[in-house]
């Protein structure tokens, strides 16, 4: 039973390794060329539609060596915060801990917490909140930090911070359902969150 579960497990790895990475797109845009005989034989007459892949650029290749710089992308649902900025090194509130990010990261996915966000270039060091997100690190030193909210920390309003502590404080001590107990519990977590990255 041992040898019949290793041997699957052998197949699997193997198939696994001969798989490319989504991030692994051809450097030049390919057509399914199944999908476009097809398409012909439907509609002579009009282009096929386009697919994702025609609208997604190439990374470039995982370098041999490490580079010297991070390049991020720094984005919310409503703008762009850093679109392609060559760093030395950018820090993330994952749910796991805070994660430091340099040139050469190993290809991680990592979820956001409440937390600080900061991009460090040389001397300068920005700083962000971030509500939540996530943080996709790929092979060839890009990092795409997308978060549900940001606000530079300098930004932040101390007492405004605190009275929402109190606030969200006396909610839950007055909440009657699993909902509101909720509620009251995320408000208590983020406003702690900034009060930390406001403090710390």
């Amino acid at each position: 039973m041992l040898r019949r579960a290793t041997g699957l497990f052998g197949r699997s790895i193997l198939a696994a390794k001969s798989r490319s990475f989504s991030t692994d797109l051809p450097a030049a845009q390919t057509a399914d060329a199944s999908f476009v005989e097809s398409w012909k034989k439907v509609a002579p007459n009009s282009e096929p539609p386009k697919t994702p892949l025609v609208f997604m650029q190439p990374r470039p290749p995982t370098p041999s060596s490490i580079p010297t710089k991070l390049t991020v992308n720094f984005v919310l649902p409503y703008a762009s915060e850093l679109s392609g900025k060559e760093v030395d090194m950018v820090i993330i509130p994952a749910t796991t801990g805070q994660m430091g990010v340099l040139p050469g990261h190993v290809a991680t996915i990592a979820e956001l917490k409440p937390g600080v966000f900061s991009v460090h270039e040389g001397d300068k060091v920005t700083k962000y909140f971030i509500s939540s997100g996530f943080a996709f690190i790929h092979a060839n030193s890009f990092a795409d930090i997308i978060a549900v909210e940001a606000v530079p920390l300098d930004q932040i309003d101390a007492a405004l911070v605190q009275k929402g502590l109190a606030d969200f404080t006396q909610k839950l001590s007055s909440a009657t359902t699993e909902l509101e107990k909720a509620e009251a519990q995320i408000g208590i977590d983020v406003h702690s969150a900034l009060n930390s990255a406001i403090t710390g």
